[in-house]
């Protein structure tokens, strides 16, 4: 019993059971260098697009189709929060700064490693805000990006930045500091961080107000784009000027325009009275008009009339249609724009859903 006793007392001591929420020790290590690519891509991305938004004066522009009361008119038909959106309308300008103030946010707390899970929660919020509202119709589901940012943020939710490249990781390891030692405190490294935001926010937008902006040019239309597709054939019976009804001077109905207000070869934006819906006018020559239902099939935003290029595009999401018929060119959109009816009056004008 006495030398079974001492070859008991001899073993190692038991180790504890391992737990399944309990981190190995190199946990740090194992987490943080595989996710340093994702976090440099998202904060870059994030970072990005909120410097752009604050740049860029279309985007505060209302007249503008890729503006923040565009995209949030065209949510505001699409979106599964509608009744919420619609009311928000009004408040574009603010809601279009807070969103770009919060993703340069969350982009520099990613970036730099401060508050990781704190600024990755954010993101995730941001990321499901704009997948209900702006991409939730994307077709199919994975070709909307917001989505996948969501999916993206959840790892730093879970693990943070994994204590790599990090000023959690710093602030951590010099927390018991010796006497004396000088300390790092979180509210100097937030307050640091943020005025360096503020700094290089301010500089960005600054620069692009000297360089000067792009503007919108007239009757809705937006730029060309870098290299225009072929145009593919026809899939929309094209909506042209009809005659009069029963030969009288006045079309069937509703009187939106005067007809010299559309540019031959250009185009004009307008508000369909039958469906409350931005519609797009186009004259191709002298007295030949088309309209078209001016929202994307893809995800709700409104598109314009790329003159020199002769091709109808979306600014969110690159969707290009054939000007004639309406007809979808090149996706993501499912399919092309709906006509609508349209017709000109002896008197000069137009009249639509005849």
């Amino acid at each position: 019993m006495a030398a079974a006793g001492s070859t008991q007392g001899n073993r190692p001591p038991r180790r504890a059971a391992a737990r399944w929420w309990t981190p190995p020790a190199n946990a740090a290590s194992l987490s943080g260098w595989p996710l340093l690519p994702l976090r440099a891509f998202i904060g870059g991305t994030f970072l990005f697009a909120g410097l752009q938004k604050l740049a860029n004066p279309t985007f505060w522009n209302a007249a503008s189709p890729s503006g923040i009361k565009a995209q949030l008119e065209a949510s505001a038909r699409v979106s599964p929060v509608h009744a919420i959106l619609s009311h928000l309308i009004s408040l574009s300008t603010p809601i279009g700064v807070s969103i770009a103030i919060a993703e340069i946010a969350v982009a520099l707390g990613l970036l730099v490693g401060l508050w990781t899970r704190l600024a990755a929660v954010g993101g995730a919020l941001l990321s499901l805000t704009l997948f209900l509202t702006v991409s939730f119709h994307s077709s199919p589901y994975y070709t909307g990006a917001d989505i996948v940012f969501f999916f993206a943020w959840l790892p730093f939710i879970i693990a943070g930045a994994g204590g790599v490249l990090s000023l959690d990781a710093l602030l951590a390891a010099r927390a018991p500091a010796p006497v004396g030692e000088r300390t790092i405190d979180r509210r100097k490294a937030l307050v640091g961080t943020a005025a360096l935001g503020l700094v290089g926010a301010g500089a960005v937008v600054g620069i692009s107000r000297l360089v000067g902006g792009a503007k919108l040019p007239a009757g809705g239309a937006v730029a060309d784009p870098a290299t225009p597709a072929t145009t593919a054939p026809a899939t929309t019976a094209p909506a042209t000027t009809t005659p009069a009804a029963g030969g009288g001077s006045t079309p069937a109905g509703k009187a939106i325009a005067e007809a010299s207000a559309v540019p031959v070869g250009g185009s004009l934006g307008f508000t369909d009275p039958q469906s409350g819906d931005p519609g797009l006018i186009i004259q191709h020559t002298e007295g030949q008009f088309v309209a078209f239902n001016a929202v994307c099939p893809h995800a709700g935003c409104t598109v314009g009339y790329a003159q020199n290029a002769k091709l109808i595009v979306c600014p969110c999401h690159g969707s290009e249609f054939n000007p004639e018929t309406g007809g979808l060119v090149r996706g993501p959109a499912p399919h092309g724009l709906s006509s609508i009816p349209i017709a000109e009056s002896s008197g000069g004008e137009l009249f639509v859903d005849g």
